[in-house]
């Protein structure tokens, strides 16, 4: 299972995955001492010593976010049916796009209601686990390819 390459980028693209719920999407310091800061868990606001936390609907990122981990997982132990691995893909791909959609649209909405702040490392991830699950999806299919080849030379 390892020594597939397919498998390197899926768990390669779980680690993003699992490092965008945790590091900030969006943070901003406003003049008044405010921070704000998005994770795709929730949003902060902190002043001073108080922080004001909202889950809903902010939470719908990581959701997104821990589904497409979950499919991956699965994905990488059906290796031995290759054609459910690459409906698992396609279905993983969906998950992650609708993943960075919600990180994107938070992110702008707080981006307009401050006018400024600064994109963090939470937003590029999911993009990085996109890439990865297609270079999986591409040597998934090329398995399959070969396997298809050999049975019609036997």
């Amino acid at each position: 299972m390892w020594q597939r390459i397919q498998t390197v980028f899926l768990v390669i693209a779980i680690i993003s995955l699992l490092a965008s719920i945790f590091l900030p999407i969006w943070v901003y310091q406003d003049s008044a001492g405010q921070s704000h800061q998005l994770y795709a868990l929730h949003y902060t606001v902190k002043q001073g010593e108080t922080a004001n936390t909202q889950y809903f609907p902010y939470s719908l990122t990581a959701i997104l976010a821990i589904a497409a981990i979950t499919i991956a997982i699965i994905e990488i132990g059906k290796f031995r049916n290759r054609i459910l691995q690459m409906k698992l893909g396609a279905l993983n791909s969906l998950f992650i796009a609708g993943t960075i959609a919600s990180a994107v649209i938070f992110s702008n909405q707080l981006t307009k209601e401050f006018q400024g702040g600064v994109y963090g490392l939470g937003l590029w991830l999911p993009g990085a686990a996109v890439l990865c699950n297609l270079l999986a999806n591409r040597f998934i299919r090329r398995d399959e390819k070969l396997v298809r080849d050999s049975d019609r030379l036997r």
